[in-house]
């Protein structure tokens, strides 16, 4: 498989979605919702994937405006400024299954991947929760310290077919009490996913929440992809 990837913009009910694709039947369909950070890393997210793996894809980034509501599973008050946390992940969750999906009469079948960064790590590791419809689920430095998330995970049965975790090894160090228990949550997340015998990995990355955040994504999608 070579490295050609063709990209282009394609409105999607509402959303201008950009999108790659590598090879003319693609074997994966990988998901992403993003904000302008992510989207700034798009290029070079994409680039990492087709060096180290040499699967057939389409990828899908979709844009959230509304990134403290329309990820968030559930209520939360707010850690940053005054914005809280809504509760928009079933209603995006709808959207991607009703208008990214494959059809069912498309010849071949694709194996779906659902990823994301941040906030967006959480939803993808949530929406692995919701069904089992994702053949794998991509959650980097994913927001496991959000507000009873490890109580819904231990109450909860994972439904998607693996999951790629990880975590910047400096990402405990914050002046927000929160944000210092990511480490501990990410582990008992890994846990539990080992625990009901799921296929999954934890991946350590050098450095800050801040950091990298397009590769440690891509890393996550090559991941299940070559597995």
């Amino acid at each position: 498989m070579n490295n050609h990837l063709e990209k282009n913009h394609q409105l999607i009910h509402g959303r201008d979605c950009i999108c790659y694709q590598r090879g003319e039947a693609p074997e994966y369909l990988l998901l992403q919702p993003v904000d302008g950070h992510d989207i700034k890393e798009l290029d070079t997210e994409l680039d990492y994937i087709c060096r180290h793996s040499d699967k057939a894809f389409r990828f899908i980034a979709v844009p959230v405006t509304r990134w403290f509501d329309e990820l968030a599973p559930w209520p939360a008050p707010p850690i940053f400024g005054k914005t809280p946390f809504g509760n928009g992940a079933k209603e995006t969750l709808e959207w991607i299954k009703a208008n990214l999906f494959p059809s069912p009469t498309e010849g071949h079948k694709k194996a779906v991947i659902l990823g994301g960064y941040s906030l967006a790590g959480l939803f993808a590791l949530w929406a692995g929760y919701q069904t089992e419809l994702f053949d794998g689920i991509v959650a980097a430095s994913p927001s496991v310290w959000y507000q009873d998330w490890i109580d819904y995970a231990e109450q909860h049965a994972p439904k998607a077919g693996r999951f790629y975790l990880s975590l910047g090894d400096r990402e405990v160090h914050s002046k927000t009490p929160i944000l210092t228990t990511v480490g501990t949550a990410i582990r008992r997340q890994q846990q539990l996913l080992t625990d009901t015998h799921i296929p999954n990995t934890l991946e350590w990355n050098p450095g800050n929440h801040f950091m990298d955040n397009g590769i440690r994504t891509a890393k996550g999608f090559v991941w299940v992809m070559n597995k």
